[in-house]
């Protein structure tokens, strides 16, 4: 009788210990997961994100820049991209919207920056645009990039 009672209390222990432990470690296994396919998701839509830097010119004190749409996404939030452009050695980080220089942008031939479409953008108030090579450099918000070197 006694051999019954103390086997039927080690088998309560180890169920309750094997639920504590499946209890504290299912979580963790629940928020890596979790986590993985967050990450697979980000790294989906970088790959499915590709621009290119069709074309470039300048008039006077404003460059204007070209930049198509390659991939298979559309690409929201565009005047949170990041704008670098300069000579090649001292190129700058161009804001969007506001100081001088500053980049504006108009998509053409469609609404969105949907696949196949190309955004035109400005640098105003850009100067001095002496001769010689420029770089520019595009970077999403989702961090893809295109370069593109122009000289004048």
């Amino acid at each position: 009788m006694d051999k019954t009672i103390v086997t039927a209390l080690l088998v309560m222990a180890g169920v309750i210990s094997a639920v504590y432990v499946f209890n504290s470690i299912y979580p963790a296994i629940t928020q890596s997961s979790d986590a993985l396919v967050s990450m697979q998701g980000r790294y989906d839509d970088r790959i499915k994100t590709q621009i290119e830097i069709v074309h470039a010119a300048r008039s006077g004190t404003q460059v204007e820049i070209w930049v198509k749409n390659i991939g298979t996404l559309p690409i929201p939030a565009i005047e949170n991209s990041d704008l670098f452009f300069g000579p090649e050695n001292n190129f700058m980080r161009i804001p969007y919207g506001a100081g001088s220089p500053h980049w504006e942008y108009v998509i053409e031939n469609d609404t969105q920056w949907n696949p196949t479409a190309t955004l035109h953008i400005s640098i105003l108030d850009f100067t001095p645009l002496d001769s010689g090579r420029y770089f520019a450099k595009l970077v999403t918000p989702n961090g893809v990039s295109a370069e593109y070197f122009l000289s004048w």
